[in-house]
């Protein structure tokens, strides 16, 4: 079967006709347009957010598929505290932090992510969330997020996840 997979990052809600999208399917008389509003309709609820889209085009039929990726951690944590960066710092240095986290979101986070991680269980998915949270340089509930981790890991946090 002639197929031509096309992937691309885009900002949830804003794809655009322009590349990689026009030169890679336009050529193939498909209404890349189509595409575009079908992959705006499906990342619409990730507004602000990147999400990995991959369009899979019959070259034969002229039909196509959209797969839409789930968001990186990192992404709905900035998302969630509003802001477009992470922290940054020098090397060997501690970096500063650049937002404050609930534990409620953490856990919405988790719920979302749990079926695109290897984690089988929410606890498990909601600690890969705070490993996140503390790369990215956002604390939760005001604290190191290792803080938080191990509390979760004694079950102090059990009853807020379910």
């Amino acid at each position: 079967m002639a197929e031509i997979t096309v992937s691309l990052l885009v900002e949830g809600g804003k794809a655009s006709g322009g590349p990689p999208l026009a030169t890679s399917i336009g050529p193939l008389g498909i209404n890349v347009n189509n595409i575009v509003k079908e992959i705006n309709d499906k990342t619409k609820d990730f507004a602000g957010v990147t999400v990995p889209v991959k369009v899979t085009v019959n070259k034969e039929t002229k039909t196509y598929k959209i797969e839409i990726g789930m968001p990186a951690v990192a992404s709905l944590i900035k998302k969630e505290i509003g802001i477009e960066k992470g922290a940054k710092a020098e090397p060997g240095q501690k970096p500063a932090p650049v937002g404050d986290i609930s534990f409620e979101k953490v856990v919405k986070i988790a719920k979302i992510k749990i079926g695109s991680t290897n984690a089988t269980e929410l606890k498990s998915a909601v600690l890969s969330v705070l490993g996140t949270c503390l790369s990215v340089g956002v604390t939760c509930e005001g604290q190191d997020p290792r803080v938080i981790i191990k509390k979760v890991k004694k079950g102090e946090y059990d009853s807020n996840i379910k």
